[in-house]
């Protein structure tokens, strides 16, 4: 029996379901397995379609037709439209696979040849089962990376934290406890272009997308265009304002009465990639330069890990230079 004043929590930690109550009752071994199985056989069996296209009536019938077709069972659907009169058409699915009636490549064979084609589809499937591969990098200042890896530690971020890299040597420790392989790689004027090229060679087959966590260097081009819409940056300003080093100052010197964080995709210009999630925080003339950095890291860290799970799970379309975040 189950108490009724008994509150049950799950959360994944590397790839195992875990149960946690808030009292020291009994709980029934069949109730846990039960719904851990259930959450499980949910992840193992989930799929996101994401489609951009010009809009036109009969996109939604023809998508949820062809799907129905192949007896998949449609969770959630998110779209959006720019113009109905001539704009673009965003949408994002997610569906069950259990019941799918051909294999998965030959569902997207059949997607791709029979309904994209139709509406100039621009399009991609995901299957949550497939846990992409993240590497963060970071300087000096930890509250991002430590945000990340406790909520990655938590199944908060359904991904794997395939390495840490840093241009200093003082977050080892607390990046090693997580069992997460930390590689330093100092980064000065002279080897600046052997350094990049050792974090290439690091990333290599070992990173679907990069994660800048306080990373106070720029990236040249050479790093950026591999990795095309996949590197997410955390930039401690709400932007477009106060664009490149020390935003902080910036603001305060403008007397700003709100201060705030952006998270973004990175781009070859500072700081003006695809907009991913902002947030502010509300100050005053008696903030000074480090009282807003103090507040300016809480809104930071949250920031960025809500950016990285849009990711993760799929829900970010790119359009230009803005994004449509379902």
């Amino acid at each position: 029996m189950i108490p009724s004043r008994l509150s049950i929590g799950f959360f994944l930690t590397n790839g195992c379901f875990w149960a946690t109550c808030d009292n020291d009752a009994d709980i029934s071994p069949p109730y846990i397995n039960n719904n851990v199985e259930r959450i499980v056989m949910s992840l193992e069996t989930t799929a996101r379609l994401l489609i951009t296209c010009p809009d036109k009536p009969g996109i939604v019938a023809a998508v949820t037709g062809f799907l129905y077709s192949h007896n998949v069972n449609i969770n959630t659907l998110d779209q959006h439209s720019s113009d109905p009169e001539g704009g673009n058409f965003f949408m994002r699915l997610e569906f069950q696979t259990p019941h799918l009636d051909i294999s998965k490549p030959a569902l997207e064979k059949a997607f791709g040849e029979v309904v994209a084609p139709r509406f100039d589809m621009h399009w991609r499937i995901h299957y949550a089962w497939e846990r992409k591969k993240m590497a963060i990098l970071v300087s000096r200042w930890d509250h991002c990376l430590l945000e990340l890896l406790w909520r990655w530690s938590r199944g908060e971020l359904h991904c794997d934290i395939s390495m840490v890299i840093s241009n200093h040597p003082d977050l080892r420790e607390a990046v090693e406890s997580f069992g997460v392989p930390f590689h330093h790689i100092p980064v000065i004027k002279e080897n600046r272009h052997e350094a990049d090229q050792a974090m290439l060679k690091l990333l290599d087959g070992q990173a679907d997308f990069v994660v800048l966590a306080r990373y106070m260097q720029i990236l040249p081009k050479e790093f950026v265009a591999p990795y095309s819409r996949r590197i997410i940056n955390i930039h401690h300003s709400f932007l477009p304002a106060f664009i490149g080093a020390d935003p902080y100052r910036q603001a305060y010197e403008r007397g700003v009465k709100i201060i705030g964080a952006t998270a973004h995709y990175v781009t070859e210009e500072l700081d003006a990639g695809p907009i991913i999630e902002q947030d502010v925080a509300r100050v005053s003339h008696r903030y000074n330069v480090e009282a807003l950095k103090d507040l300016g890291r809480d809104l930071e860290r949250q920031v960025l890990a809500r950016a990285v799970r849009c990711h993760v799970d799929d829900r970010i379309i790119v359009d230009g230079n803005k994004t449509v975040v379902f």
